[in-house]
């Protein structure tokens, strides 16, 4: 670790605020083409892993056909914690620590958990009336809520996890993801901690 990593990390640590326990990272399919791109993936983690206990990235694809290679490489990626691993036709839930959703955009994965619910109404085991938010995330992919969303190269987030990053701390950087290093990681945790969080209100 360089000078000016070091010392950004010690002003975190130093700092009255907690650092994020859910940390989410929003990148492309092409940001993964680029040369070193899962060598990247692979330090954030490690980095990401200092701080939190869940990481969540969502690789946004714009052609359907490059999920399948997207997936295969990705389940192979050396993680430090267990990694699941999801792409748009997987409804299974990712609990794994770090969880990787490719294409798994966010209308999608909520309308899959509304149109659940309406089978368990129209089969009669759950009452309409009764149904709240939690019922909403138990047949999400993706169930928790990020503390801080990372997304590099532009301001914006596409389709991802629309439910759960409601309340979540947004943070863009103009860093293309094949630039991205540990530096712009600790600025981002560092912002974090400089904010504070209104939850809604």
């Amino acid at each position: 670790m360089g000078l000016y990593e070091r010392y950004l990390a010690f002003r975190i640590r130093r700092h009255d605020g907690d650092p994020p326990d859910h940390i989410a990272l929003v990148i492309t399919e092409r940001d993964l083409l680029e040369r070193g791109a899962y060598e990247t993936l692979t330090d954030f983690f490690e980095w990401a892993v200092e701080y939190a206990s869940q990481v969540t990235v969502y690789v946004s694809v714009l052609d359907a056909a490059a999920v399948p290679a997207l997936q295969r490489e990705l389940e192979r990626i050396d993680a430090p914690r267990p990694v699941a691993v999801r792409g748009p036709d997987d409804k299974a839930r990712a609990d794994a620590p770090i969880r990787i959703g490719i294409g798994l955009g966010g209308k999608h994965e909520f309308t899959s958990a509304v149109r659940t619910l309406a089978e368990r109404v129209d089969e009669g085991e759950l009452d309409p009336a009764a149904i709240d938010d939690e019922d909403v995330e138990a047949h999400l992919v993706f169930p928790s809520e990020p503390d801080l969303v990372i997304k590099t190269g532009a301001e914006r987030l596409s389709d991802f996890m629309i439910w759960q990053s409601v309340y979540s701390e947004l943070y863009f950087t103009d860093v293309n993801w094949r630039d991205f290093r540990k530096r712009d990681f600790l600025r981002a945790v560092r912002e974090y901690c400089n904010r504070s969080r209104r939850f809604g209100r």
